[in-house]
């Protein structure tokens, strides 16, 4: 038995041996439709989700009393919002 083991163990490290030797290397190319949406995800992730200018402005027109909206525009936004 001792003979079989040292005969498989013989053949076992010169796969090893052949399996260590090869080198593979992964390469990867990217399309210019790939740069580009890689570009603009990057853009919308450093946009900010809320527009603080357009905020700043209607908080401001609330504390100075200016800010008014027409009874038109508020009545058909309620009914989009209930899809009347």
């Amino acid at each position: 038995m001792n003979q079989v083991s040292q005969l498989y163990g013989a053949k076992a490290s010169k796969r090893a041996d052949k399996a260590g030797s090869l080198s593979f290397s992964d390469s990867l190319e990217i399309s210019s439709k790939g740069r580009d949406l890689q570009v603009a995800k990057a853009a919308v992730a450093a946009a900010p989700d809320v527009r603080e200018d357009r905020i700043a402005a209607i908080k401001a027109a609330l504390t100075n009393g200016t800010y008014s909206v027409s009874d038109e525009d508020l009545a058909n936004k309620l009914l989009e919002s209930f899809d009347i």
